[in-house]
């Protein structure tokens, strides 16, 4: 508020100010006193964070009345200061003044008596205006809002963006390595003229945020988007991010919001990641990392220190390797540079508003908010299962939810010898490699590729290539194509262990990896799926027969429908399903002359009215036959003896 007294050309009395002609004291000299004692005088040009206030040549200083006024509240139609200390003094109202003692130019003076009568919007913050404890900036569409909070039962306060309905879901804090630890104090957070962003408390500055490269005749504009970012642009209009000065979205916190990139620029330096906090009541770094890992083909790495915990698998030209299982409203796309991958965009084509952050507890976890825009519904977590943590199986080993134990070698390699296998030491070669006198290679699907510990990338050969720069490395353990687009290809080439292989649901079938193994330990797997293969179609007909056996009792004790499964209840007819098992049983008895032709199979499958015979024993039933069934195959061994000629009976049965 504004002190000023409209009859006298002295102040109020109960403010106590010095004499005209003393010094002021300065900023800090007695931080108890309230804040309209205090004042400001350190000089804008050398430090935009603090200012003093001074006049034009024409004023004067022994003859003009001096008011107070509050930066907190937004400054008068006759006396315009913008200073980041809660107080500043004016000398001389009647002459426009800026926080670093120059009066104002009439280009400037305008800018400011136009603010302050036309601009209400809610989402912007420009250099003279600023936002305190309990104000806020809300996006245009209500989605998101910046200001002073505090996390869950702690007393300390920082400047962050949170979902408008639902405030505790915080998704950025500018200060979380400098909390404001002193309660009751004015909290202030201002926008200088060169872009730069300040949070203050009265005689100190909490946290700045440097906006470099800004024109210093540009007239800078804080705005909070509905995408969530806090940006720094110029006042002129320019939306475009190319046109931003500064954003939040280039320094995460916790949270990537949909349009935020993840970098690891080996070229510059640059990266930007997610940090967890370090517990729901502390913001600041937490133990966890969630960020491109940047070998030639990025990986999407969680990390505690420099050890790995998770890791989605090699991106592969259109997902993460590990990850075939997408939404088909979420998007990925890849920056390249010299054919690497330097930043990833993720997003939703749909307008469902959604986040992923990095908990305290190490796990990544992406939610979506439900229609009525109140609640949050979990999409996924990673790790999400025993084989997503990192070299669960260890070297040579393939790690799968589905199997108990969830570990077992790669064929070609085996556990260790002790009793208790623990799977930390992985598999060893059963042979060992016989590179002069000739390896091969196993090909092996529907496995995330192992990580790339030691490895050779090569973007342009094919597949019949790779091969061969294999076998010339004795120290190459396994090949693939690195991309499965435009029908693969590319070189990658492992050398040493293979670690962090697991297997995958639903995993894209070009995505294959060719393990390196002696001759002879392949041709040995050779005899055996030889083996194999004569052994299943007797396996089959065993399965076959004694489904036939079952239905057969079933028949004979009229329980025929306990063949249907229990789900089919509500979407079958039984009459239909005992007549289709009846012409089942028709089909496989004993005698081949009994057995129904196939256009009578037909008309009594079409024809419910059609009376069917009773089916006799099968022929793969092997109970002693009853003497009807025995008397009918005598009597058809009779006629066929006194015939001299046969007939074919060219229609299928």
């Amino acid at each position: 508020m504004q002190y000023q007294s409209p009859e006298s050309d002295l102040p109020p009395p109960d403010l106590d100010l010095p004499p005209p002609d003393s010094d002021l004291p300065p900023p800090d000299s007695d931080p108890k006193r309230p804040a309209q004692d205090r004042y400001c005088r350190q000089d804008l040009s050398d430090d935009p964070h603090s200012a003093s206030i001074g006049t034009s040549d024409k004023s004067s200083t022994t003859d003009m009345p001096l008011f107070f006024s509050t930066c907190s509240s937004p400054p008068s139609s006759t006396v315009l200061a913008r200073c980041v200390c809660p107080v500043v003094v004016v000398i001389n109202p009647d002459v426009k003044v800026s926080c670093g003692g120059a009066a104002l130019t009439e280009e400037e003076e305008e800018n400011e008596y136009h603010h302050h009568a036309t601009d209400d919007r809610k989402d912007t913050l420009f250099p003279n205006q600023t936002i305190i404890n309990g104000q806020t900036l809300i996006s245009q569409s209500q989605i998101f809002e910046l200001g002073f909070f505090s996390p869950g039962a702690s007393r300390n306060r920082f400047l962050g963006i949170w979902y408008k309905s639902t405030p505790d879901v915080v998704v950025w804090v500018a200060n979380r390595n400098n909390p404001i630890t002193v309660s009751g104090v004015d909290v202030i957070l201002s926008i200088a003229r060169n872009g730069t962003l300040v949070i203050s408390t009265p005689g100190s500055i909490i946290w700045s945020q440097n906006s470099s490269g800004v024109p210093s005749s540009s007239n800078p504009v804080l705005q909070l988007l509905d995408t969530g970012n806090l940006v720094v642009s110029d006042r002129t209009g320019e939306t475009s991010p190319e046109s931003y000065i500064w954003q939040s979205f280039d320094y995460p916190s916790d949270t990537r919001l949909p349009g935020m990139y993840m970098v690891d620029n080996t070229d510059t330096g640059q990266e930007k990641y997610l940090t967890s906090w370090r517990n729901p009541d502390d913001p600041s770094p937490g133990d966890f990392i969630y960020k491109i890992e940047n070998q030639g083909l990025p990986d999407l790495v969680i990390l505690r220190g420099e050890m790995k915990r998770y890791r989605t698998g090699h991106w592969n030209g259109l997902y993460w390797s590990g990850s075939p299982v997408t939404n088909p409203g979420f998007q990925s796309i890849a920056t390249f540079k010299n054919d690497i991958i330097t930043s990833l965009l993720e997003h939703y084509n749909s307008s469902t508003i959604t986040r992923t952050a990095m908990e305290p507890s190490g796990f990544v976890q992406r939610y979506s908010m439900n229609e009525r825009r109140d609640k949050w519904n979990l999409v996924y977590t990673v790790p999400r299962d025993p084989c997503d943590n990192y070299a669960q199986c260890g070297p040579y080993g393939v790690c799968s939810v589905d199997k108990e134990p969830i570990c077992e070698c790669l064929k070609g390699f085996a556990a260790g010898g002790q009793r208790d296998w623990d799977w930390s030491g992985g598999c060893t070669r059963i042979r060992p490699l016989n590179c002069k006198n000739g390896d091969g290679f196993r090909e092996v699907k529907d496995v995330k590729f192992p990580d790339m510990l030691k490895f050779w990338l090569n973007t342009s050969m094919t597949l019949g290539e790779c091969r061969g720069e294999c076998l010339k490395n004795c120290n190459c353990t396994a090949y693939a194509n690195p991309y499965i687009t435009d029908g693969g290809k590319g070189c990658l080439m492992w050398f040493g262990d293979l670690i962090d292989i697991r297997e995958i649901q639903g995993a894209d079938s070009r995505q294959i990896i060719y393990i390196r193994l002696p001759v002879s330990e392949l041709e040995s797997d050779n005899n055996l799926e030889e083996e194999e293969k004569k052994k299943k179609p007797g396996r089959l007909i065993l399965i076959l027969a004694a489904a036939g056996v079952l239905a057969w009792l079933l028949w004979k004790e009229n329980k025929a429908l306990e063949l249907m499964d229990a789900c089919m209840n509500d979407a079958c007819v039984e009459s239909q399903v005992k007549r289709c098992i009846q012409v089942g049983l028709l089909c496989v008895q004993k005698f081949v002359e009994k057995r129904p032709v196939m256009s009578s199979v037909l008309f009594m499958l079409a024809n419910e009215e059609a009376i069917l015979p009773e089916p006799r024993e099968p022929g793969f039933f092997t109970e002693t036959s009853s003497s009807s069934n025995e008397e009918d195959h005598i009597s058809t061994r009779e006629e066929s003896k006194k015939d001299s000629m046969t007939i074919s009976d060219l229609e299928a049965r």
